[in-house]
């Protein structure tokens, strides 16, 4: 039964074949199997050490005394009769609760809930930074003894490899944990919790192993140059990120109510947190219960929140793996296409602006409750749009490629805009000028609704939405400027151009900011020379419009310098390339 199994499992799916078949081994097996029943051991022996023994206090949790005893005490605390205070405690010192009267029910109920929710932290450690370490471990292996080529030579579709990588690489870590389901379905039940919170976790668990595992397989295909230690690098970030999550889940103060509560939704502690109060010990309820999504009360009712955590989970896990198609068979691609950027960013601006709008029963105006996210939100879409230079912006080659092309087929009725938009050789440029369209968009929304119909707020009286959108495109012409800087060093000759690409708007982005703060040039007594840098806002609110707009056109005249020689070395690089291709012939 099992030898058709196994034929069944390698003509369904080769690659998940080849995984099961090298790890799924006698010794690993038993290996795994001892390690899950000694862990479960483990869990329940630690659980038992405060067992109710025959010197269990009178005013202990689970004796029933303790109501008689207790007030007693506090009463005497509050009196600060020091004197009556030590014979009590020299009576409950030489006086315990009796066997029957221990709460014994009650023990064990919490006994069981215990270890349900320690296995329940157990399976997410390990599933995600175990899985994690496994995935990119295997990868680097993979590409070290030259397999990996051979798989992508394989006739086998890119969905199969990646599905057979998934849940193969990580077979031995499901079987640990499969070993121990049965203890931890018996603790749930033994506690009460209800089993349709039990299986959301379970849902909540697969769709996090679906999307870390899918973010650890592209890691791993684009971080060749860490040179083998990738997977410490990934498993540490997965590792430090449950870590860094699971100590704000246990605040009790909201801290979803911004639009961080994204990134902090893409670990399952908060909706886990919801369904089992007690794992963080938060006893006036998890701040999952206040979370809304464009004023949309997602925390009412847990089938919104766990149908909101799993089609989050759902829709990055799709979009990552549609990057791995595409950068899978051809290392050298970018991981995604312009076309697809341009939803990455739609969808960017959906979920941090529908964060960012909470509360709005708590808030005065709509105004009032944005305004404290603008700082994420910027810092949020500078991270996204200077990433989308680094992935989109073409190197020599590619353009030279696209060049050739374009100078080969002057009469071709399609348009050069076209390419400029679509195809994957052509520069960046206007790439970038559309995601930054999309992300302006619905900041222009909320400047425009503030300044009309909330007129008592910083926006018109103190600095105006005439300023506000000379400074919106201030910032634009900025980051147009650094990605054609970009595009102009890609274009060189010189050997590691990504590296001087990266330096060079690293270089020109912060370092004059920090040159300016160390120097004591402010921006409310030199406004005007941080208009010209990367943090052009600090300066708007102490420089007159007809200032700003003299920076703005300043900066249009840099940006038409520097597309003018971008499109002259364009032009050059292909009738060059075409005129080599000519004399090869």
């Amino acid at each position: 039964m099992m030898v058709n199994l196994v034929d069944k499992i390698g003509d369904w799916n080769p690659q998940l074949f080849r995984e099961l078949k090298g790890r799924l081994k006698f010794f690993n097996v038993a290996i795994a199997v001892a390690t899950s029943l000694l862990l479960q051991m483990v869990v329940f022996l630690y659980q038992l050490r405060e067992f109710p023994n025959d010197e269990y206090s009178l005013t202990a949790t689970y004796c029933r005394l303790r109501q008689l005893y207790e007030p007693r005490q506090n009463q005497l605390y509050q009196q600060s009769n020091q004197t009556k205070i030590d014979d009590f405690n020299y009576f409950l010192s030489k006086n315990f609760c009796p066997a029957n009267e221990i709460d014994w029910q009650l023990w064990w109920r919490d006994h069981w809930e215990y270890i349900f929710l320690s296995l329940s932290v157990i399976f997410v450690f390990t599933l995600l930074v175990a899985g994690t370490y496994l995935l990119i471990n295997d990868l680097v292996k993979e590409e070290t003894r030259g397999t990996l080529n051979f798989i992508r030579l394989s006739p086998q579709s890119e969905t199969s490899i990646l599905t057979g990588k998934l849940v193969g690489v990580p077979s031995l870590i499901y079987l640990v944990l499969l070993a121990a389901i049965p203890l931890h379905l018996w603790a749930g039940n033994s506690a009460g919790i209800t089993f349709s919170y039990i299986l959301s976790y379970y849902a909540i668990l697969a769709a996090s192993c679906i999307f870390f595992y899918s973010t650890a397989l592209a890691f791993g295909l684009v971080s060749r140059w860490f040179s083998g230690f990738q997977p410490w690098l990934g498993s540490g970030a997965v590792l430090l990120f449950l870590f860094i999550t699971i100590q704000f889940a246990s605040y009790s103060s909201n801290g979803l109510n911004n639009s961080t509560a994204w990134l902090r939704l893409f670990a399952p502690w908060d909706t886990i947190n919801y369904l089992f109060p007690n794992l963080t010990r938060i006893y006036n309820g998890s701040q999952v219960k206040n979370l809304e999504f464009f004023f949309l009360p997602l925390g009412e009712n847990i089938v919104s929140v766990v149908s909101f955590h799993l089609l989050n989970l759902g829709l990055c896990s799709y979009g990552i793996l549609q990057a791995l198609k595409r950068c899978f068979r051809n290392p050298q691609a970018s991981i995604i296409s312009k076309g697809q950027s341009y939803l990455l960013v739609a969808f960017c601006q959906v979920m941090i602006w529908g964060f960012s709008l909470q509360n709005w029963q708590n808030s005065s105006n709509f105004y009032g409750q944005f305004e404290p996210n603008l700082i994420f939100l910027a810092i949020y879409n500078l991270g996204l749009i200077f990433s989308l230079i680094a992935i989109l912006s073409p190197h020599r080659q590619d353009v030279q490629d696209w060049a050739r092309y374009r100078h080969q087929e002057v009469s071709s009725r399609k348009s050069v805009w076209q390419d400029l938009i679509w195809a994957e050789k052509s520069p960046a440029l206007v790439a970038i000028a559309i995601n930054l369209v999309i992300v302006i968009i619905p900041l222009l929304v909320w400047i425009l609704i503030t300044s009309v119909f909330y007129t008592d707020n910083w926006l018109n009286s103190n600095i105006g939405a005439f300023k506000v959108l000379l400074a919106v495109a201030l910032s634009v012409s900025i980051i147009m400027i650094y990605a054609t800087i970009a595009q102009l060093i890609l274009l060189q000759k010189t050997p590691k151009r990504s590296f001087w690409a990266i330096g060079t708007i690293g270089v020109v982005s912060f370092l004059p900011p920090m040159i300016l703060g160390f120097l004591g040039i402010s921006s409310w007594k030199y406004p005007t020379v941080w208009l010209f840098s990367t943090f052009p806002w600090a300066a708007i609110q102490y420089s007159g419009a007809t200032t700003i707009f003299m920076a703005f056109l300043a900066e249009l005249s840099v940006l038409a310098l520097l597309n003018f020689q971008l499109t002259k070395q364009v032009r050059l690089a292909g009738e060059s390339a075409t005129k080599a291709l000519l004399a090869g012939r």
